[in-house]
């Protein structure tokens, strides 16, 4: 039993020591793991440090000289045209050139405490500063966030391109440090301070103060320092005089980083952040306008630079190629500028044109008699688009994501906004019932627009619009009329439109086509990309529907004879509560839109006032002003040019349906013509029920009757018909009449719609049969047929006065002439004598006259005895023998 015990616990414990031998082998293999890994990272670590340290080296060693000239003054950059002509140099202005001495100190505060806090500790690389920059890029791609000291912004804004590439990070860092090496802090601040944009041609902090403010650097208050020095990161979207709400934010969250640096205290922090950010800016009337050429265009040009983070190369001798085509633009101006098409001299306007085919911005006017200095109303001014909007939220992602025809039915009737007691009002503040939503769109009914929109569905007609360039997010039922918070520019608006005329092709509309460095090299991916966001289908049936808004529709006064015109106007109205407060008329507008394109290009248009209470009171000079700038500028930029028609894709098919079948059903052969329409189909969609055919008689004649005029040798022919009483076959009966002659082949007469006729030719002795048909679209009545025998008329022979004498059948027979004396037959000549026992002259056997002589009173006058011969009787001259 022990023994068994024993060897048991023996096993065990040679079991326990194998468990533990092996436990100890893996935890040894697992430390050599680590360890090997370790190594590994220590290796790779190494080697990236090596290589990496020659990777900067070798870009490094091709960084440019640092050039004074470069670093101090500013380069002029050129804007070109499409033609390649400069329109523009910028950076030519005089500036204001501060020393650093002059820098007051809360200016330098602000400064450093928004761009570069610890720019007099460190040596042109702030690695507190880039490690966090390394970490946002970790996460959201190379490139996403900068760590640029003040040094760096310095290199990056005289030598080097916009980039984004390690061997662009790599030389920004080396020229960084050379910098700090050559020149002193304070001369590299100076750098900065006098060559940083600040806004549209602006340079420098002194001239952006004297710009904005009117005020040297030593004048400004705190609020308007911290103004300042908020811009550089958004010059042209931080501007006070365009974007006010961004601006306040961005110098506040100045004001808060002068706090947290200890540069102010917190009460003249919040002392400055009340103040309004306009409330001390220069007037309008006092700023210095600018004598730049197409100053609307510019403001795009900056604008885009800004956006692709190269606002600073407008100063280091660029040429920007733009897609400007001046004459264009000179058209816009010169339209925006013709003072009697307003109704008054506050009234506004701005537009844009585009390549519809490109997405290139053709042409802008940033308003009447716009100087550069005052608000652009084709890109800054954002207000709601009215009925513009219906297309793109409404009927374009119906046909898009539903595949609805032109055809397909909406009624308008009294209706309310989804889940709401708010009534829709249509404009006429009528309902038109049944109707086709080509019809709803071109007459622009704002029931059925809702209609359709609700059944699209919110999410589905909000991604069609923000593939359109329109960023809509939460979207309610208003919103398909053009209201609520969305508004929207005319940039906007061209772009969203130019997609319907380019057979769904979307680009956002570009100014800059490319830029090209004093180098020669051009930066990347200016261009943006086309991309497709709606079938082609959709795009031609919409543009086909809004051909008839400038025919016979809302839009007729932009229409242009001779080109293919697609568009759609737009108004928008006043809340209840502002009519109201102002005493405004229910007429009264505060917006007018009109947007429209051909092929080659699309223009909109919006017209209004600045200030969003004062509205428009006229129709002529008011609500008709977008439509009347459209047809000028778009007659003058399309002279001369073949503008070519919307071709219809073959993903569209034609059908002619019953009006107001639901579903849709093909028009039939008793279909009236006035229920018979026309409309557009995705192909395959179209309808193959045929409507239900009406059996119809048409009546034939009736009373038909023909009267002979012996006169004339005519026929009369005279007859009625019932008119049909059938919807179905409403129109006018037309009549065909067939002729006939001794019972030949009918052969057909005329046609007509009216119920008698002639028939002219009439012979005697001859028979005439007569039919008549009533014909109406595809229907034929039987025939109504009269015969008409015309009989054949017997010449009489003229008896003398006196009797005749049938006692002497040989004297003097003036009748007869057997023998005798014979005026009418003339058998045997005109002879004088008394007959064949008379005295005949000769013979008169051979005479050709058988005609008696006349005393004028229609009785034979006998002759007198005469000697003639060769049977020819005397004359003496008084037409008797």
């Amino acid at each position: 039993m022990s023994d068994n015990i024993n060897s048991r616990a023996g096993r065990r414990k040679n079991i326990e020591a194998e468990r533990a031998k092996k436990k100890s082998k893996k935890t040894n293999k697992g430390k050599g793991i680590i360890k090997k890994i370790v190594l590994a990272i220590v290796a790779i670590g190494v080697a990236i440090l090596v290589g990496g340290a020659g990777l900067f080296a070798f870009y490094a060693s091709s960084a440019p000289d640092l050039d004074e000239n470069l670093l101090k003054d500013p380069l002029s950059s050129d804007l070109l045209d499409i033609h390649g002509d400069v329109f523009m140099k910028s950076g030519a202005e005089k500036r204001e050139f501060v020393p650093y001495a002059e820098i007051p100190d809360p200016m330098q505060d602000a400064i450093l405490a928004t761009e570069d806090v610890r720019f007099y500790s460190h040596h042109g690389m702030d690695f507190w500063r880039l490690g966090g920059a390394v970490i946002a890029n970790f996460r959201s791609g190379f490139g996403s966030q900068g760590a640029s000291t003040l040094t760096q912004q310095v290199i990056k804004n005289s030598f080097l391109s916009e980039e984004k590439t390690l061997k662009r990070k790599a030389q920004e860092a080396w020229l960084a440090f050379q910098l700090e090496r050559k020149y002193e802090k304070e001369e590299i601040f100076e750098m900065y301070f006098n060559k940083i944009l600040m806004s549209g041609n602006n340079y420098g902090f002194g001239t952006a103060s004297k710009y904005f403010y009117g005020k040297n650097l030593n004048e400004l208050e705190l609020h308007e320092v911290a103004m300042l020095a908020g811009l550089p990161q958004s010059p042209n979207g931080y501007n006070p005089y365009k974007n006010p709400a961004r601006a306040k934010k961005r110098r506040n969250i100045v004001l808060g980083l002068m706090y947290q640096h200890k540069k102010i205290t917190k009460v003249e922090m919040e002392a400055a952040q009340a103040m309004p950010v306009t409330g001390t800016l220069l007037a309008d009337d006092k700023r210095q306008v600018s004598n730049t050429k197409y100053p609307a265009y510019v403001d795009l040009v900056l604008s885009e630079l800004e956006e692709a983070g190269m606002s600073h190369l407008l100063a280091e001798g660029v040429k920007i190629q733009t897609n400007l085509d001046p004459a264009a633009q000179q058209s816009v101006e010169n339209a925006l500028n013709t003072n009697d098409l307003y109704e008054s001299e506050k009234m506004q306007a701005g537009m844009t044109v585009l390549d519809t085919k490109t997405g290139a911005i053709v042409a802008v006017g940033g308003g009447r008699n716009y100087s550069g200095t005052d608000w652009n109303f084709a890109t800054d001014q954002k207000r709601q688009p009215g009925s513009v909007i219906k297309p793109i939220l409404s009927y374009g992602p119906a046909i898009e994501n539903l595949s609805w025809s032109t055809g397909n039915t909406v009624v308008d009737e009294p209706y309310n906004y989804k889940g709401t007691d708010k009534a829709i009002r249509n404009v006429d503040g009528k309902y038109q019932g049944t109707m086709t939503i080509r019809e709803a769109l071109y007459k622009s009914r704002n029931i059925p627009a809702v209609k359709v929109f609700e059944e699209v569905g919110t999410a589905k007609a909000g991604a069609f619009a923000k593939g359109l360039g329109l960023p809509f997010d939460k979207l309610n039922s208003s919103n398909a009329l053009g209201g609520g918070e969305y508004d929207f520019s005319t940039l906007q608006m061209a772009g969203a439109y130019s997609a319907f005329g380019n057979g769904g092709n979307y680009t956002k509309p570009y100014a800059i086509k490319e830029i090209i460095f004093r180098d020669g090299k051009k930066a990347p991916n200016m261009t943006p990309k086309s991309e497709t966001v709606m079938k082609d289908s959709t795009a031609y049936m919409v543009t086909d529907i809004l051909r008839e808004v400038l025919t016979a529709g809302t839009g007729t006064k932009a229409a242009i004879s001779g080109l293919d015109i697609a568009g759609k106007t737009g108004t928008t109205n006043y809340p209840s509560e502002i009519i109201t407060k102002n005493g405004l008329k229910n007429s009264d507008v505060p917006d007018s839109w009109f947007a429209g394109y051909t092929t080659d290009y699309t223009i909109a248009v919006w017209g209004g006032y600045e200030k969003y209470a004062t509205p428009i009171t006229t129709f002529d000079k008011g609500r008709y002003v977008p439509q009347n700038l459209f047809r000028m500028v778009m007659s003058d930029i399309s002279a001369g040019k073949n503008t070519s028609r919307f071709q219809k894709p073959d993903s569209v098919e034609e059908a002619t349906i019953e009006y107001g079948s639901n579903p849709l059903v093909l028009a039939s052969r008793t279909t009236p013509s006035n229920r018979k329409r026309t409309e557009l189909f995705v192909r395959g969609t179209a309808p193959v029920e045929v409507a239900e055919e009406e059996i119809i008689e048409l009546e034939a004649p009736n009373s038909l009757a023909a009267q002979y005029n012996e006169e004339t040798s005519s026929i009369d022919l005279n007859w009625s018909h019932n008119a049909p009483v059938s919807e179905a076959i409403i129109g006018n009966v037309e009549f065909t009449v067939l002729v006939g002659v001794d019972g030949s082949d009918m052969q057909e007469m005329t046609t007509t719609t009216d119920t008698s006729v002639t028939f002219s030719g009439a012979e005697a002795g001859r028979k005439y049969t007569f039919s008549v048909v009533a014909k109406l679209d595809d229907l034929v009545s039987s025939p109504a047929t009269t015969t008409v025998q015309i009989e054949e008329v017997t010449e009489e022979v003229p008896v003398p006065d006196e009797e005749i004498d049938t006692e002497n059948p040989d004297g003097e027979d003036w009748n007869n002439g057997n023998n005798g004396n014979d005026w009418n037959n003339g058998n045997n000549g005109n002879n004088d004598n008394n007959g064949n026992n008379g005295n005949n002259g000769n013979n008169g056997n051979g005479g050709n006259e058988g005609t008696p002589p006349d005393d004028g009173t229609g009785t034979p006058v006998p002759p007198e005895p005469g000697t003639g011969t060769d049977g020819t009787t005397t004359d003496d001259g008084t037409g008797s023998p």
